[in-house]
C-alpha cells in the first residue's frame, strides 16, 4: 500500500469516528485496508446528517459484490438482494412507501453486468431513487476477474491474453436512457462526493452517482495513482442543463470529467401516476 492509499483509510477511519453514532451500526465494514469504498460509506452518512436523514425513512438497498455489504454497515432498513436485482427490489420498496428515501449501491458488474437490463427502465421511468454505482472495473468480490468497465488490454484470470471488449460507461449509461441527475466523482474526493451523494437524494427522479472507486487488491492497473492523473473536475462556468453536451463530456478520456454532468426537472413515476389517477377519477356525486 502506497503512502496516498495509507492516508485514505486513516482519513477514512478519522472521518468515520467523527461521525455520530446514530448513522453506524455496531458492524464495522470488512473491506480491505485502502479500499475505494470506504469513503462513499462515510460520504453517505454525512449526507445523510446534512439533510436531516432519518434512519427510519431511509433503505439501502444492494446487490452482490464488494458493496453489497453497505446495509450492514448504516443504520436504518436495508435489504442485500439478488445479483442484478438491486434495482427493481428499490423500486418496489419506493411503490410501497414513496414517503421512503431508497438509495441503491452496487458495483459495475452488479449494475451494468447481470442488472444492465434493469437499469435502463428506472432511468427512463424517472424514478425517484437514488443509485450509487461503486465502479472499480473488476471483480473483486470473486478475486479479480474482468467486468463490463474493465479497460481493454486488462489481463485477468478470465481474459490471459488481454480484454479484448470496449468497457462500458455507467455515467453515459444513464444520460442515453433518459436520466434526471447524472454525476461523476473519484472516490479520494470525500467532499465531492458528499456533495452529490446529497443532491442526487434531494434531486425527485432518477439519479445516479457513478464512483469511480479503485480496487487496490486485485487491480493492479486502475488505482489511485492512474485515476487521480486521469480525471479532472468540469469546467467552471459548466451548465447541468444540455443532454447532448452532458454526453460529450461524459465520454472524454482525457481527461475523464468528474462533477455534475445533468440536473433536469421532470416529473417522476409517481407524479406521472398521480396525474393519472386524477384524469380519471370518478366525479364525487352531492
Amino acid at each position: 500500500m502506497n503512502l496516498l492509499q495509507k492516508r485514505h483509510v486513516l482519513q477514512s477511519f478519522e472521518r468515520a469516528k467523527a461521525t455520530k453514532a446514530r448513522k453506524h451500526r455496531d458492524t464495522l465494514p470488512t473491506w480491505c485496508p485502502g479500499c475505494g469504498h470506504f469513503t462513499p460509506l462515510q460520504a453517505l452518512y454525512e449526507a445523510m446528517e446534512d439533510h436531516a436523514i432519518e434512519s427510519k425513512d431511509f433503505v439501502l438497498v444492494s446487490g452482490i459484490g464488494c458493496s453489497g455489504r453497505f446495509p450492514f454497515f448504516i443504520k436504518g432498513f436495508g435489504l442485500h438482494g439478488l445479483h442484478g436485482r438491486a434495482v427493481p427490489i428499490a423500486t418496489g420498496v419506493k411503490l410501497a412507501n414513496p414517503e421512503l428515501e431508497v438509495v441503491i449501491v452496487g458495483g459495475d458488474g452488479d449494475g451494468v453486468g447481470i442488472g444492465g437490463g434493469h437499469f435502463p427502465h428506472a432511468a427512463r421511468s424517472n424514478f425517484d431513487l437514488t443509485y450509487l454505482l461503486l465502479d472499480n472495473a473488476i471483480y473483486g468480490l470473486t478475486k479479480g476477474q474482468t467486468s463490463p468497465t474493465s479497460p481493454m488490454g486488462m489481463v485477468s484470470s478470465t481474459s490471459p491474453y488481454g480484454n479484448i471488449s470496449k468497457p462500458l460507461n455507467a455515467s453515459t449509461m444513464a444520460l442515453t436512457y433518459g436520466a434526471t441527475f447524472v454525476a461523476r466523482v473519484f472516490s479520494q474526493d470525500r467532499d465531492e462526493c458528499t456533495k452529490l451523494i446529497g443532491d442526487a437524494m434531494k434531486h425527485k427522479g432518477f439519479s445516479l452517482v457513478h464512483v469511480l472507486s479503485p480496487c487496490i487488491e486485485f487491480h493492479k492497473t486502475v488505482t489511485y495513482d492512474s485515476v487521480q492523473d486521469e480525471v479532472a473536475r468540469l469546467p467552471e462556468d459548466y451548465e447541468p442543463t444540455d443532454r447532448v453536451q452532458a454526453l460529450v463530456l461524459s465520454e472524454s478520456t482525457d481527461p475523464i470529467y468528474t462533477g455534475l454532468f445533468l440536473k433536469e426537472d421532470a416529473p417522476s413515476y409517481l407524479d406521472r401516476v398521480a396525474e393519472v389517477r386524477k384524469q380519471f377519477e370518478a366525479p364525487v356525486i352531492a
